[in-house]
């Protein structure tokens, strides 16, 4: 009998916890990433009150590339925005994406790599680039888009309804 009780509160902690997790899914993840400047950045750091792009990418990866571009041509139109763009990639090749995209001159995009951690890319468990995701002022998920289903006149289209 003993054994059985250990075994339920077992398995209903894990079920708890796994709720707990679910639960959360649908709020931003709490990352934290090493930007180019060689500061960590965590996803606390994101102003409050604005809706947030979280984008994960490879910066040798042309369709991320495509959409960088396609973002940048629509500056003007995401500047009340704050975007988070990470990687796993070392910090060397998000130096030259910032650098080659002239990603610093935006003060509303922070990009950076989780490194070997894979916490984002297993939270969302990413297969493809790019990934991205709207979540509205508070921090609730709007939309998650997989690498076939990017769209940026999607994206713009669901900030201008916030």
């Amino acid at each position: 009998m003993k054994k059985q009780i250990i075994l339920f509160l077992t398995l209903l902690a894990g079920l708890l916890t796994t709720s707990t997790l679910l639960s959360q899914s649908n709020k931003i993840p709490p990352f934290q990433m090493m930007q180019a400047n060689g500061k960590v950045f965590k996803a606390q750091y994101l102003p409050i009150g604005k809706p947030i792009v979280l984008i994960y990418f490879s910066p040798d990866c042309e369709e991320c590339q495509k959409l960088t571009k396609e973002m940048l041509e629509r500056s003007e139109e995401l500047k009340n925005i704050s975007i988070a763009m990470i990687t796993y990639q070392p910090v060397e090749q998000v130096v030259q994406y910032v650098a080659k995209n002239n990603l610093g001159k935006y003060p509303n995009i922070y990009v950076g790599t989780e490194g070997s951690t894979l916490f984002v890319r297993n939270y969302y468990d990413i297969m493809l680039f790019p990934f991205m995701t709207l979540y509205n002022k508070d921090g609730d998920l709007i939309v998650k888009y997989t690498s076939k289903q990017v769209n940026v006149e999607d994206l713009l289209s669901r900030i201008k309804k916030l």
